[in-house]
């Protein structure tokens, strides 16, 4: 700390470089041998002087070294920088430490050490711009003569007997790798890699080998490139997609300039929220990164992963959330980039996970402590969420997948196949469910809060095991048909709004999420994928009220939760919004389903509702010094503002209203599969 003061007199100087550690305070003595010098230390001081003199040594003769060879290695192409920048650091560094040993000034020593430091960060940004200059240079030469190198060298394939680059080797002449772009991988590159190695292969599944029916979704080697380039499938391509990566940059800003490393931003008052301490907001914004083509902020994520990420904090965490936003995010991020780092967190926090799964009952507890590895009960009450344990499959049969542990998927199975046993009501379930006894509990049925995934996820495991275990699609159809015949309602009204009433103790309630909006987008993905199509008009009528939900407050945003008038007498509305339920979180349903179902039917009035959606979270959300704002109350204009910018406006609003106006090639429906935080998982064929 800036108060400590190492205590050195002349005759200690020569340990000078001991000073730094706040556990070392050497005692004047007179002079002796070095030999009896190092027999006299404790083993922590020997481990010290170990650890130093390799550090001093390798420094030596890394700032020493001549430039490395710059022709390219056998069967790659790889840039080098063209000198050695650092002449001059072993120099500074020699004549700091003889004049506090010259002068004993001990007390000088930390701002002799500040000098290094700033001096060491000097080098390394040269070092850096060097990189930079050469690799352009070298992609210059490769674009001139595309007959000699082909078309893309960062995405070209190993030869017969040869390995890929591991695309986070560290490069031979990167030090501090803070701002430094490896040289083998290039941002915007859609792919997969090789579980084992983290290498690309052709025509390689995930965690199978195959032929080319089998090959991993996203590889278009028509497409690759970086960034906002034209070859890339990434990036904005059009003015409206462009403003939405605006925002995505500015809520980035207010994130990174006031929460970096932390869970969420609290963006009025430049604070930070920790929930996890896993630092949501940066995992879970990692896959919209890189479908919009931002690589500066891309990398920055990329580092802190690599270097800061910690997978193990000493507090519970909840394992439905940790999944979607962590896991999930980790892995999509993996398989859009290939880069290895991603699964290598992906598999150590999912081990992790793992714990809360529950071998008596088969219904996993809700908490885990991700460094004691100790499962648990909710604070809250002796139940879990029946949402919550049914929509953590998507992520851990993946990870199955990319690890080839199939401990992961036959879990999932056993949970769902006990799912499938519990008594049910037409296919609907009550929201809770004990890990104890393992039966549901209460009577209460809704499709919002902690009912709606549970329904979504029977739909999308159908889909990404490439509709082939029907029990999935047994049960959604089932439950598809207890909806409509037992939730599906609509208002008496001119405007005979449809919406999905609620079950409370098998008493009707004319009361609506926010978050039921997800399932217009569902019934469409299924119709897509090959049921029943005349559902798609529940689907669209479902996304008009959910349209209503915004068109009809005073600010243009939906409130967490509507309440309808199934027979408006005289001045009532049909929807109308109680003061308690008045906030806007940011949520991202309606535009997850106006994004599925302009995919499907083409109609560009989804696209006109999204962008009214987006001028509004944008007129009425932005904060002036960075960030975005969830609001309190949707009711009045100006809105007061919650001071909370939740990880999943990042994940899920931008990302849904960004692919709202982008081509189908971008994440296609038919080899993608969007988990419930959407993060886009492959759709596999067996």
């Amino acid at each position: 700390p800036p108060s400590f003061q190492p205590r050195l007199t002349k005759e200690s100087a020569g340990r000078v470089w001991m000073s730094s550690l706040p556990y070392y305070t050497p005692t004047p003595r007179k002079p002796r041998s070095l030999w009896r010098t190092i027999r006299t230390m404790s083993p922590l001081q020997k481990a010290s002087a170990l650890i130093f003199t390799t550090v001093l040594v390798g420094a030596f003769l890394f700032f020493t070294s001549s430039a490395a060879d710059e022709a390219p290695r056998t069967g790659h192409h790889v840039w080098e920088p063209d000198q050695n920048p650092s002449a001059g650091l072993s120099t500074i560094a020699r004549e700091t430490l003889e004049s506090a040993i010259k002068h004993g000034k001990g007390h000088d020593i930390q701002k002799e050490l500040d000098v290094l430091r700033n001096e060491n960060q000097r080098l390394k940004a040269l070092l850096a711009a060097r990189h930079r200059a050469a690799k352009q240079a070298h992609d210059e030469k490769l674009r001139q003569a595309p007959e000699e190198h082909g078309n893309n060298p960062a995405h070209e394939r190993a030869e017969p007997g040869h390995h890929a680059p591991d695309d986070h080797a560290q490069h031979p002449q990167e030090i501090g790798q803070q701002g430094f772009q490896q040289p083998d991988s290039q941002f915007g590159q859609p792919g997969i890699a090789d579980p084992q190695g983290g290498q690309e292969q052709v025509n390689q599944d995930p965690a199978h080998a195959g032929g080319a029916d089998n090959a991993p979704p996203g590889r278009d080697d028509s497409h690759v490139g970086g960034g906002n380039s034209d070859k890339s499938v990434y990036g904005a391509k059009n003015a409206k997609q462009q403003a939405i990566v605006k925002t995505m940059q500015w809520a980035w800003k207010g994130y990174k300039e006031s929460a970096w490393g932390h869970d969420e931003l609290l963006p009025v008052t430049k604070q930070h929220s920790e929930w996890f301490h896993l630092g949501l907001t940066i995992v879970d914004a990692l896959d919209t990164l890189y479908i919009m083509g931002l690589e500066e902020e891309f990398n920055d994520a990329r580092q802190w992963v690599t270097h800061d990420m910690r997978v193990d904090p000493d507090v519970p965490v909840n394992l439905f959330e940790t999944t979607i936003r962590v896991l999930g995010g980790l892995l999509s991020t993996y398989h859009l980039s290939g880069e290895k780092i991603f699964l290598d967190r992906a598999l150590d926090i999912g081990d992790r996970l793992s714990h809360a799964f529950n071998p008596n009952s088969h219904v996993p507890f809700s908490d885990v402590n991700l460094h004691t590895l100790h499962a648990s009960k909710p604070q809250w009450g002796p139940d879990s969420t029946t949402s919550e344990v049914s929509t953590i499959q998507l992520e851990f049969k993946d990870l199955a997948r990319v690890s080839g542990k199939a401990k992961y998927a036959d879990e999932m199975a056993r949970i769902m196949d006990h799912l499938n046993g519990l008594p049910k009501s037409d296919g609907l379930v009550p929201i809770f469910i004990n890990a104890d006894t393992g039966h549901f509990s209460g009577a209460t049925i809704t499709l919002g809060a902690r009912g709606d995934s549970y329904y979504e996820y029977l739909l999308k495991q159908w889909i990404q095991t490439g509709k082939k275990e029907d029990l999935y699609k047994r049960m959604y159809v089932e439950s598809l048909g207890g909806i409509k015949s037992r939730l599906v309602t609509h208002t008496n009204g001119p405007q005979h709004l449809t919406y999905i009433q609620e079950l409370i103790n098998g008493q009707p309630s004319p009361k609506m999420d926010h978050l039921v909006c997800f399932l217009p987008g569902a019934i469409a993905l299924g119709i897509m994928n090959g049921l029943d199509a005349s559902d798609m008009q529940l689907a669209k009528d479902l996304l008009h009220t959910c349209h209503e939900m915004y068109v009809q407050t005073a600010v243009g945003l939906a409130p967490e939760i509507v309440h309808f008038h199934q027979n408006p007498n005289g001045g009532e509305t049909e929807l109308y919004i109680k003061p308690a339920d008045a906030h806007n979180l940011l949520r991202p349903e309606t535009a997850e389903s106006l994004f599925i179902l302009y995919r499907i039917t083409k109609d560009t009035k989804y696209q006109d509702w999204g962008w009214a959606m987006y001028e509004a979270f944008e007129k009425h959300c932005r904060v002036e010094s960075g960030g975005y704002s969830s609001l309190s109350s949707v009711l009045s204009d100006p809105p007061p503002m919650r001071n909370k910018m939740e990880s999943f406006f990042l994940a899920e609003t931008l990302k849904y209203l960004f692919l709202l106006f982008a081509d189908d090639n971008v994440i296609p429906l038919d080899k993608w599969v969007f988990n419930t935080e959407a993060h886009p998982l492959p759709i596999y064929n067996n």
